[in-house]
């Protein structure tokens, strides 16, 4: 990720996908995805030494096993190095003989016990050793006492666990979750109480606000106790201490130091702690937006500038009174519906992270379809077609058309050429933050995998080959992440399917554990690929993994000829697919997918017809340069035109009108006048086209927020003696729509696809030209 040193600490940027917290120790200016980049980055390091390596770093926090019951807790070298050790440093052969600085006994004598122990568990050690040693750090760094002493004690527990050959388990009088209802609980409790009666659609909006602010409470970096008495000196301290130790314990810190369990903050806090934080984190919220409006894309500008502001105020109502029902363990949404269940909103119950180590370069059996992101590519993939390989321009498309017909008003190439030539300089294209409001959905996701943060395998189980244990290890994750995200699908089913040898799993790896994936099954002889799942860890959304995950498997079938995509959608996954290209509108013939796919009772059938010209997993990159060509395109369009030419005389002369195209220097902005039509002067042969016009409009399946009768009895009272009356009125329905309706309401959308359809039948009646 861009670097967020720009970023102040307690104020994610609004919807800034992905926003990670400051790491521990670094006050505020180290992202977190570069803190625990680096430290993934040296434990992948230190998993791929020499055997003898590990061993002597071990020693270090290892007690003697010399016999005299020595008392030394580890070895010392002769040579000792800077303190914290390095990983990355250049070492000589290691001897199992060199004596201990502190207690003369060899390191031999330090490692005795790990002589047995399988490289996994020697690994999962040097996990937690890299985590001391950080956690040194950050004891050092810190200058609030509060969070020292935090730091300081969890050094002791990975310390001890290290010196004890155990997990490391934080002793504490409670363990998550501290306060039922869960602050994720007591949002959906929320949303069901307040908008349960709203349409699909709106409800849809009203949950993206949830996710928006449950995202910003995970990633939000609670104040230390001593800024909070600072600020509100009469507060409960003693119960923001606790919070604030829990918070620091199971949810800041683990992010860094993965060999902690990890919780997210909204699954195992409650009221308390959204109350210490909501008036401040509000504020900050709101007054970020209002200074970044102009950076907000069109799409977001109303949900963030409008709705969000009125969502946070009535959801402050309920964080604040004595009497919300919201906080209650026997919420009921009553008269507006019944009780929703929970798992309608954001994500799964608290789980702790599962630990997937890759101490070695990952090999794939090409029988499993294994494949790997460009980033870890290895000689080991057999693959022809490896995920995330780019086509070659000139590699011919399985299904390339002739090249089109010039269209008339065509940009010539010559122009776009030289336009090109202008911005094909790196330098001359504005980079783009990843945490702005103008970057691509997947662009972080992007960004990672070429730094080899992530990787993209196509994995499946096979009975005929001899099994990987790697393969095995992360379909046994692809399980577990499907069946923790979706809550509803029964887990021996999910179990079947993602050990089917007939479906294929596209798997998300990060750190070498699977943090999400996409289920599916090609029908090659029937044209199609069926979607079974698609999830992505509830720790690890909002980031444009989906949307890259997606963009993957789009490249991967094009690559074996397969054009079609189907799915089954519930009503919460229903958004997720439309912004990936789905639609309900199918194009394969029915008869080539029934009795091939699997219903689901309750979910809504769409399809996605892939391009074969568009390399999916770079298309952001591609919109965003013709956006800068269009923008060019523009300028010199504009310098062309700027001419300023005089005034019009003709009015004062008694002139009542003009012909629109004899205005000067009109025709040189573009302008090109409308088609005429024919003007029907029988009465009742308008009457009789108009009426039906209007019943094929009113037919329409988006016509529902348009049925007041006006038009239809201004029609029966031969009111429109002209067609242009007639649309003028209709026009009027939908500019008026869309003048009072946000972008993103149904009724703005509904207004648009009429339209389109009325001026479809009046081209056909022959009232305009086509």
């Amino acid at each position: 990720m861009a670097d967020s040193a720009g970023i102040q600490q307690g104020s994610p940027a609004i919807g800034a996908a992905g926003l990670v917290p400051a790491a521990p120790g670094a006050g505020g200016t180290e992202g977190a995805a570069g803190g625990s980049a680096r430290i993934a980055v040296k434990k992948a390091q230190l998993r791929s030494s020499p055997r003898p390596k590990k061993l002597e770093k071990l020693g270090v926090y290892s007690s003697c096993k010399a016999e005299g019951a020595c008392k030394c807790n580890g070895w010392k070298s002769q040579n000792p190095p800077p303190t914290p050790p390095r990983t990355d440093q250049q070492c000589s052969t290691v001897n199992l003989q060199e004596p201990c600085r502190s207690c003369s006994h060899t390191l031999g004598d330090h490692v005795t016990h790990l002589e047995n122990v399988s490289e996994e568990e020697m690994n999962r050690l040097l996990g937690i050793v890299l985590d001391v040693e950080y956690l040194y750090t950050c004891v050092h760094k810190e200058e609030d006492a509060d969070t020292k002493q935090v730091y300081f004690s969890l050094f002791k527990l990975l310390r001890k666990s290290i010196l004890q050959m155990g997990k490391p388990m934080l002793e504490a009088q409670e363990s998550p979750p501290f306060e039922k209802p869960s602050i994720e609980q007591g949002v959906n409790n929320f949303v069901q109480y307040k908008f349960s009666h709203l349409p699909s659609k709106e409800r849809q909006t009203i949950m993206e606000l949830a996710k928006m602010f449950l995202n910003q409470i995970n990633y939000w970096q609670l104040e230390t106790p001593s800024q909070r008495r600072q600020r509100v000196p009469n507060d409960d301290a003693a119960g923001y201490k606790a919070n604030y130790t829990r918070w620091l314990c199971y949810c800041n810190v683990p992010q860094f130091c993965d060999s902690l369990p990890r919780y997210e903050t909204t699954q195992i806090f409650g009221r308390t702690l959204v109350r210490s934080v909501f008036t401040v984190m509000r504020k900050q919220l709101l007054e970020q937006a209002r200074q970044e409006k102009d950076k907000l894309p069109p799409e977001k500008r109303t949900l963030i500038l409008t709705h969000f502001p009125k969502f946070l105020s009535m959801l402050e109502e309920e964080v604040y009174s004595h009497s919300s029902p919201i906080w209650s363990q026997d919420f009921s949404a009553g008269a507006s519906g019944g009780l929703i269940p929970i798992h309608t909103v954001i994500s799964a119950p608290p789980v702790a992270r599962p630990l997937y180590y890759s101490p070695s370069p990952v090999s794939v059996d090409p029988s499993t379809c294994g494949s790997v992101s460009p980033a870890r590519k290895t000689a080991s993939v057999l693959e022809p077609n490896p995920v995330g390989e780019k086509r070659k321009p000139s590699e011919p498309l399985p299904h390339e058309e002739n090249k089109r017909p010039r269209v008339v008003g065509d940009i010539p190439m010559e122009l776009i050429n030289e336009v090109m030539a202008t911005i094909t300089d790196p330098a001359a294209v504005p980079e783009t933050s990843l945490l702005s409001a103008h970057s691509a959905r997947d662009e972080a996701a992007r960004h990672e995998e070429r730094r080899g943060v992530i990787e993209f395998h196509v994995i499946g189980n096979s009975l005929n080959q001899k099994p990987n244990k790697r393969i095995l290890m992360w379909l046994v994750g692809l399980q577990n992440v499907f069946s923790h995200q979706l809550p509803r699908m029964p887990k021996e089913y999910i179990t079947r399917l993602v050990f089917d040898p007939k479906h294929k799993t596209l798997s998300l790896i990060k750190d070498g554990r699977v943090i999400g994936g996409i289920c599916f099954r090609m029908f090659p002889s029937q044209g199609f690929t069926e979607i079974v799942f698609c999830a992505v860890t509830s720790n690890e959304q909002v980031k444009g993994y989906g949307t890259h995950l997606m963009n993957h498997l789009k490249e991967y079938h094009i690559k074996h000829d397969i054009l079609n995509f189907l799915t089954y959608a519930d009503e919460y996954a229903i958004g997720y697919f439309k912004k990936q290209g789905f639609s309900k509108d199918i194009k394969v013939p029915k008869a080539k997918y029934v009795g091939y796919i699997k219903d689901y009772e309750g979910a809504t059938l769409m399809g996605c017809e892939l391009n074969p010209s568009i390399p999916y997993t770079e298309f952001s990159v591609i919109i965003k340069k013709q956006k800068e060509i269009i923008k060019k395109l523009i300028e010199r369009k504009q310098a062309q035109i700027r001419k300023v030419y005089p005034g019009l005389s003709c009015f004062k002369e008694g002139v009542r009108q003009i012909p629109i195209e004899s205005i000067p220097g009109i025709r040189e902005t573009g302008w090109k006048p409308i088609g005429k039509g024919k003007e029907l002067k029988d009465p009742d042969q308008l009457y009789s086209t108009l009426k039906t016009i209007l019943q094929h409009v009113k037919s329409h399946p988006n016509a529902w927020p348009f049925m007041e009768p006006t038009m239809s009895e201004r029609l029966k009272s031969r009111y429109y003696m002209t067609r242009k009356l007639f649309m003028a009125d209709m026009q009027r329905i939908f500019t008026n729509c869309r003048e009072y309706n946000p972008p993103e309401s149904e009724y703005y959308k509904c207004a648009n696809l009429l339209e389109k359809f009325f001026y479809t039948k009046i081209k056909e009646a022959g009232l305009i030209e086509k």
